[in-house]
């Protein structure tokens, strides 16, 4: 009879490696025949398998709630309609490409109690008048827009004044808030392709976050991303298969500032501009660390932050995510990253999976489920926990902070 010890049934399975489970060919010896020869018996052949196609299900038996419509009305302040048309080195163009229009996306919102979208990225100029004719006039009340900074001018020498004045006609013409995306920062340079990139605190900004803070328009702002974005892609990065799939996403290396160095910037603006109220999104840019986005939001009172995009990391730190929701009760707004047709960001993907989600993530206190309706997990192989969060928390989560902070009547 053949005889395995432990050390060789360990060495068999752990000749499996992350890219492909490899066949196993090793042998294992018994005595026997004539003399004592020793014959070679063969090890079974485990399972070739691509990580890829790895889908575990799980074998827990746990409650599983579906929460097809959300307990409150629903501000979604962080939502993608359309974008620029075209950019280069971050510099983006007047004219829009719209990934959807309200026919399309209003009966999603009256299922899950959906009552108002916030498109960020309406753009600047013409683009943000098409936006705002697209959506907020054919739909009052259910849409609002954002519009964003024109930064083709950033290096003429009127450009402070030049954009303070380009966000007072914005305003007129209805943006009710300002994006800034993560091109601050991490793509936009001082001679467009060449030259240091533009820092997040640069000087020539103050006067464009002043003009908000007057005009009542909030910042919706994005400067830096997970901090695994910013290490190394190997075996040891949790997000290596994200970073495999959008290695554009990764910010290692190269002349790319630190995470904590954006964020530290970011900071700064805060600090130096404080009848503006900023809202960093993806839960202040930092979901890993709730202790430091806690002690920011201490810091600044004109800090709000968002939770699109990160109930995967929330969820995974429930206890310490309901705390974070309770002391912070008035300074969180929903929000989820929702893009129509955003295949590719399966997180991200607009439509009832992903709202169900999110109300299942908030309102229950269901276990170990799936964060993105997706067959593997987009951000990371983990599930989530929710928070059952009580009534008077969702509803400033789920309406009145946004509402607040947008000047709308509650």
């Amino acid at each position: 009879m053949t005889q395995w010890s432990r050390r060789e049934c360990l060495a068999g399975l752990g000749a499996a490696t992350v890219g492909r489970l490899s066949p196993v060919r090793a042998a294992a010896v018994e005595p026997g025949g004539a003399g004592g020869a020793r014959q070679a018996a063969p090890r079974p052949r485990t399972l070739g398998l691509d990580l890829s196609e790895f889908q575990p299900r799980s074998m827990l038996h746990v409650p599983a709630t579906t929460v097809a419509r959300a307990r409150f009305p629903v501000i979604d302040l962080h939502t993608h309609l359309g974008f620029s048309a075209r950019d280069q080195h971050g510099v983006a163009v007047e004219e829009m490409t719209f990934v959807a229009s309200p026919e399309s996306v209003l009966p999603v919102m009256d299922r899950k109690n959906l009552k108002t979208m916030v498109n960020l990225t309406g753009g600047f100029g013409k683009g943000l008048a098409e936006s705002v004719a697209r959506f907020d006039r054919q739909a009052p009340g259910r849409f609002l827009t954002f519009t964003e900074p024109r930064w083709g001018r950033l290096h003429q020498p009127d450009f402070p004044s030049v954009q303070a004045e380009e966000l007072a006609r914005a305003r007129q013409s209805g943006a009710r808030g300002l994006k800034v995306l993560k091109s601050l920062g991490l793509v936009l340079r001082e001679q467009g392709a060449a030259g240091p990139l533009i820092k997040v605190d640069d000087r020539r900004l103050d006067p464009m976050w002043d003009a908000c803070g007057s005009l009542g328009m909030p910042v919706a702002i994005h400067v830096a991303d997970p901090e695994a974005f910013f290490l190394p892609t190997d075996r040891f990065n949790e997000r290596f298969e994200e970073l495999q799939l959008h290695p554009d996403w990764s910010f290692h290396g190269a002349d790319f500032p630190s995470f904590r160095e954006l964020v530290d910037a970011f900071d700064r603006v805060v600090a130096r501009h404080p009848r503006t109220p900023f809202i960093a999104v993806h839960v202040g840019l930092n979901a890993e660390n709730l202790a430091s986005v806690s002690e920011r939001l201490d810091r600044y009172p004109n800090l709000h932050v968002d939770t699109a995009a990160r109930i995967g990391e929330l969820g995974r730190q429930p206890r310490a995510a309901r705390a974070f929701f309770e002391r912070h009760q008035d300074r969180v707004v929903f929000g989820t990253d929702a893009v129509p047709h955003g295949d590719d960001t399966p997180q991200q993907v607009f439509g009832d999976r992903l709202y169900e989600i999110y109300f299942r993530f908030f309102e229950t206190e269901d276990e170990y489920f799936d964060y993105a309706p997706a067959a593997v997990p987009p951000q990371g192989r983990w599930q989530i926990y929710g928070l059952g969060l009580p009534d008077g928390i969702l509803r400033k989560l789920y309406h009145d902070n946004a509402a607040r902070l947008l000047g709308i009547d509650t």
